[in-house]
């Protein structure tokens, strides 16, 4: 381990930045973008738990499914992560400050049924998009429109997934009531 002690900077700070965005308007999109990728971060680690914990006559498509969607969020949050450090910022990144940053809540560690499981993950994907859209618009707002443009192309990832969701959680099924009583 280093002994090297030299911070290049605090985090929570906004330096200047060679994107030309007046530090007064990059600070209000970082803070956005740090609370979109911390709800981002809590998504990815709860679709990674139930990626891990899917059982049942759905396990395969569920399994897979919650992989991708996992795979999906990690990306965001790079893509989030690597746009506020181009405007001077410093992403969160400890699990302690991406819990105190996340707009939105983790289940915890307790597992539950597929269903509610799913139902869990609806809901930050529904808090999530409705976070971007606000920050889209913050942005164009602003004058960034390559942050709005970034976080456009997240929220359409986001809303197909958070669809896939939706879709799993209907009531048709091919298992038998036969199967479920058992």
């Amino acid at each position: 381990m280093s002994t090297q002690k030299h911070v290049r900077q605090e985090a929570g700070t906004v330096e200047e930045n060679s994107l030309r965005l007046e530090r007064g308007k990059a600070e209000q999109i970082v803070e956005a973008l740090n609370a979109d990728l911390a709800s981002t971060y809590v998504l990815y680690h709860q679709l990674k738990k139930h990626h891990w914990n899917v059982e049942g006559a759905e396990f395969r498509d569920l399994h897979v499914f919650l992989g991708e969607a996992a795979g999906n969020a990690e990306e965001a949050a790079d893509e989030i992560a690597e746009r506020l450090q181009a405007l001077g910022g410093t992403p969160v990144s400890s699990p302690t400050n991406i819990a105190e940053t996340a707009p939105v809540e983790s289940e915890g560690d307790d597992v539950y049924d597929i269903r509610t499981s799913l139902e869990h993950d609806l809901a930050i994907y529904g808090d999530n998009i409705e976070s971007l859209r606000d920050h889209v618009e913050l942005a164009a707002d602003l004058g960034d429109h390559a942050t709005a443009e970034i976080l456009r192309e997240i929220l359409v990832q986001v809303e197909e997934d958070a669809h896939h969701v939706e879709h799993y959680l209907e009531d048709d099924t091919l298992v038998t009531p036969e199967a479920v009583e058992k």
